[in-house]
């Protein structure tokens, strides 16, 4: 009896041991098959493979003017909005990225240092005139496709405290001083244009949901202290992880953990995309506003091994370091740190910086 137990628990070890050994093979085939993609990317990154590399064959399309101007509504509050006579174009934000990011990171410094509101909107003049509108309208709700919905809805965010508020309401907030030619019933809509440009427009990005090309119209215009907070908010996340990384053996456990706390705030909606056959197969990023796209390319900017992201020693703006031990944004900021530190010794007091 003993025997044909020990024979049966034998045979069951057997048993079990061959359904094992069928199981960890179709698992292997089956991970052979899920992660070809995966070991792909590994030899790539082990072949050094940079994150410019992930750019340099991607694109994106978004639209600017030639000309945009500051005005004030009736409730006194003070927008940017395309000229009368402006003229729009596409152009690709992707390009450079770099500059696109930085430049957006360090109005955010700007404003950070309590700079004057003429020096702020002069920087925002400059990065709108070259970038375009950051497309708050189609970032702030749940979907760019809020259209479509009978109510938008919006996460927790700076501006706007309710849930969800109607439509219209929400449309009033960048549409302040012309309506557009917009109705609403329930979920739904309908818009029209008699435009010529925005004619152009729609049928070149006529895959971008519908509020997306509203948010093209030449009526459209952004708050200035909405668009202050955005720019504060990315040099906020900036400099809380590079001052985490600096500072780390300085701080205590709890300061660790509000930076932590504060650096997973940042995020947004990842955008879709799609693959076109141009010169060669290129990743096309669908964004639905460049406030997005600077968020994810700053993203990707930020938690890259190889970063070159820097403050600068004197000015103490962001800068990407051509070599690892560059500690200025410019021959300028360097010659003129040199100058207050020679000054500072002569004077045997510390060297200015600004």
């Amino acid at each position: 009896m003993q025997g044909n137990r020990q024979s049966w628990n034998q045979n069951k070890k057997k048993s079990s041991r061959r359904t094992t050994i069928k199981i960890m093979q179709m698992m292997k085939k089956l991970f052979e098959n899920a992660f070809k993609h995966v070991i792909i990317v590994i030899v790539f990154t082990e072949k050094g493979i940079t994150m410019k590399d992930i750019f340099q064959n991607s694109s994106s399309n978004w639209v600017r003017y030639n000309k945009y101007e500051w005005r004030t509504s009736a409730d006194g509050k003070c927008y940017i909005t395309p000229a009368a006579d402006a003229k729009p174009s596409i152009y690709n934000p992707i390009k450079d990225y770099e500059k696109l990011v930085l430049t957006a990171i360090n109005i955010g410094t700007t404003a950070m240092n309590k700079a004057s509101e003429s020096e702020l909107k002069e920087a925002i003049m400059g990065f709108v005139s070259e970038y375009g509108m950051l497309g708050l309208m189609t970032a702030l709700p749940t979907t760019p496709d809020f259209i479509t919905y009978e109510a938008v809805y919006l996460p927790k965010n700076h501006f706007i405290k309710e849930e969800n508020i109607s439509t219209e309401r929400y449309l009033s907030c960048f549409f302040p001083f012309d309506k557009i030619d917009f109705r609403k019933k329930c979920s739904e809509s309908s818009w029209s244009t008699d435009s010529p440009e925005m004619m152009a427009l729609i049928m070149t990005m006529k895959n971008k949901p519908q509020a997306v090309m509203m948010s093209f119209q030449r009526e459209y215009a952004e708050s200035y202290d909405w668009l202050i907070e955005v720019f504060r908010d990315w040099a906020f996340t900036f400099f809380s992880s590079f001052l985490y990384y600096q500072d780390y053996d300085k701080l205590d456990e709890n300061e660790r953990s509000l930076y932590r706390q504060g650096m997973a705030a940042f995020g947004g909606v990842a955008p879709t995309y799609h693959i076109e056959l141009r010169e060669r197969p290129t990743l096309v990023w669908d964004f639905n506003s460049l406030l997005l796209c600077i968020q994810m390319m700053f993203s990707f900017m930020l938690t890259d091994d190889d970063s070159s992201l820097k403050v600068c020693k004197h000015c103490g703006k962001a800068f990407a370091a051509t070599r690892s031990n560059m500690e200025f944004c410019s021959p300028q900021c360097k010659n003129q740190y040199n100058v207050y530190k020679s000054r500072a010794k002569k004077n045997n007091t510390p060297a200015q910086e600004d």
